[in-house]
């Protein structure tokens, strides 16, 4: 697989787990619905903080990898693999939807920003989530690994933005769009986990024709 395609499937895995309706979503949209646009744009700006600790743990996690055995890496990639698999499995098998979108208990702009970023930092999923997947997406082959871990971290943070950015600037249709089409949300949820487990698939072969060998 060549560097372009390896950063296209991770892209398209990255915007799957951040459109699937979760706390970091719902904590834009109450923001951005109780304190404006500001607010919600506030709140995305702290959970993009909290994604950019989780890249530099996937940055720090991949950096020890590389000084593992082969045979060692090869086990962690499939079992890397494997929870893909199972976050893929829970999302067929999940009806994804909201049915309301409560109150933020945000005052000013920086409690906002505060509060996206110990919300994103205490989300355990998110670090299992880069441990498991950075290692799939980081090979020898596509040069220094420091560099292209900073570019999978850069990317999450991007997409961050993009997608949280967007429901704080049209908070009001984006809680609308939630509440009212729970059979969109569940699809959408339910869409992302195939396409986990497809990955999930790719990245197994990939780790037992590239490291099961040596």
């Amino acid at each position: 697989m060549a560097y372009g395609q390896s950063i296209w499937i991770y892209l398209i895995l990255l915007f799957g787990i951040i459109v699937v309706p979760g706390m970091d979503m719902l904590f834009v949209l109450a923001n951005a619905l109780t304190g404006g646009r500001r607010a919600g744009l506030a709140a995305t700006g702290g959970i993009m903080v909290g994604g950019a600790v989780h890249g530099l743990f996937g940055d720090l996690a991949v950096g020890l990898l590389t000084q593992l055995p082969y045979t060692l890496i090869s086990i962690l990639v499939l079992a890397g693999a494997a929870y893909m698999a199972w976050i893929g499995y829970t999302l067929l098998r999940s009806s994804i939807h909201v049915d309301a979108v409560g109150r933020a208990d945000s005052r000013s702009l920086w409690r906002a920003f505060r509060q996206g970023t110990v919300t994103c930092l205490l989300n355990p999923k998110a670090y299992l989530f880069v441990f498991a997947v950075y290692p799939q997406f980081i090979r020898a082959e596509f040069g220094p690994i420091w560099s292209q871990a900073l570019v999978l971290a850069a990317l999450g943070v991007i997409m961050q933005l993009a997608i949280y950015g967007s429901l704080a600037l049209a908070a009001g249709k984006s809680r609308d769009f939630l509440v009212s089409g729970p059979q969109v949300t569940i699809w959408i949820g339910r869409g992302v986990g195939a396409f986990f487990i497809v990955a999930a698939a790719l990245t197994a072969w990939h780790g037992l024709t590239q490291f099961g060998g040596r």
